[in-house]
């Protein structure tokens, strides 16, 4: 490829609504160096899900809203969506087609792969192979993600669990196909002014000195497993006299239950509960918080661990995903076994009533998370990695 020439990269995402793959995908558009060229085509959110476009906007990025491109499947949405990926393709004539998550990695993937575009990758932001569907979808599910993965140069995951968890425990593909990129994020604004957003953020909630905040952030769907969250605060709320505000960050299909769950729990007059629905300006908001919480069954990077402990705040979650390879336990933050509620309260008691230990370990995250998940080191493994495949191909 001639130097003067620049490399075209088709980058297509599910959907934009918030979490780490629009985070991931925007800032490969706007930071790849000069040697780059690159086109973004996303999908909208579905309902309950609040969308990230002002996120994009934050940045300059102008992406290619395509309508037809659902999570749900839908064979006329689908071919729609497919065809039109197909128009762009032949349009732009890219050297890489890079797909993220699942609906745009089989339609993407597919598409570049039908016309012969040199290099198709793909990157598992997460995935479905467990605690998602039944027995059959799973099975099926699996079984496209192979077929896909022989049309894919390569894949990319996000953590080294994730890596394992795809070429041996559901064998997607060899791995030595895969290749660990975590995940990178525009931290600063999470640890610049900290003092300022806290006092913002405790009087616009009505916070007092000595109420510990408790949140937890994301959609409100059952494989985020807030009943767990729940049921943990009811055992905590009866160990302790400490006042606690509990703050609900997000929406989704599962909202109705959690109110109705949340006004038949038995709470003494210390704890209250707060649901904001989504929040744009969580920079500020985390700067308020205490303690941040995560009860979900499955997750790929959690965003919402990151972004805490850049912000100073202990975190405690279950251990799924790639989890551990973002808190460090015991140093900034708990990491607890899946659906339990006996440890994962356990933990909760003790950081509230433990304002050393909280303080201690808000002192450690930002230490730990500002270089490993910065958005500088995402881009600069992922430039060496399409030119590795590049040169391949040539």
């Amino acid at each position: 490829m001639p130097v003067s020439q620049k490399i075209k990269v088709l980058r297509i995402i599910n959907r934009f609504n918030i979490g780490g793959p629009t985070y991931n995908a925007a800032f490969l558009t706007k930071y790849l160096s000069d040697d780059f060229e690159t086109m973004l085509i996303g999908g909208l959110p579905e309902e309950g899900e609040s969308d990230s476009l002002h996120i994009l906007k934050e940045y300059g990025l102008n992406p290619i809203l395509l309508d037809e491109m659902k999570r749900t499947p839908s064979f006329l949405g689908d071919r729609k969506a497919y065809m039109r990926l197909k128009e762009i393709i032949r349009e732009f004539k890219p050297d890489i087609v890079h797909t993220h998550a699942s609906k745009a990695g089989a339609l993407g993937r597919k598409a570049a792969h039908e016309l012969k575009v040199p290099v198709i990758i793909h990157t598992f932001h997460g995935h479905v192979f467990h605690s998602y569907f039944g027995n059959f979808k799973t099975r099926l599910y699996k079984l496209i993600e192979r077929k896909l993965a022989k049309k894919s140069t390569g894949i990319v995951a996000i953590s080294n669990l994730q890596k394992e968890e795809l070429s041996k425990e559901h064998n997607i593909c060899a791995g030595k196909k895969i290749t660990v990129i975590p995940l990178g994020f525009d931290l600063d604004k999470f640890h610049d002014n900290l003092e300022e957003k806290r006092l913002l953020t405790r009087i616009e909630y009505s916070l007092t000195d000595d109420e510990v905040a408790v949140s937890i952030i994301g959609r409100l769907v059952p494989i985020k497993n807030h009943s767990l969250f729940l049921e943990s605060i009811e055992i905590v709320s009866k160990k302790t006299n400490k006042k606690i505000a509990i703050f609900i960050v997000g929406d989704g299909t599962e909202r109705a239950s959690i109110e109705q769950k949340i006004e038949n729990m038995q709470l003494g007059s210390n704890v209250r509960f707060v649901l904001t629905s989504w929040i744009k300006n969580i920079d500020c908001f985390n700067a308020g918080m205490d303690i941040l919480c995560l009860t979900s069954n499955n997750e790929g990077t959690p965003v919402s661990l990151i972004e805490a402990q850049a912000a100073n705040i202990p975190v405690i979650s279950t251990d799924v995903g790639g989890v551990r390879d973002v808190v460090e336990d015991g140093i900034t933050g708990f990491i607890v076994p899946k659906n339990s509620k006996e440890r994962f309260s356990e933990k909760l008691l003790l950081l509230i009533e433990n304002e050393k230990m909280r303080k201690l370990m808000s002192q450690n995250g930002w230490t730990f998370v500002k270089n490993k998940f910065h958005y500088t080191t995402l881009v600069e493994n992922m430039e060496i990695y399409y030119r590795k495949l590049l040169n391949e191909k040539n």
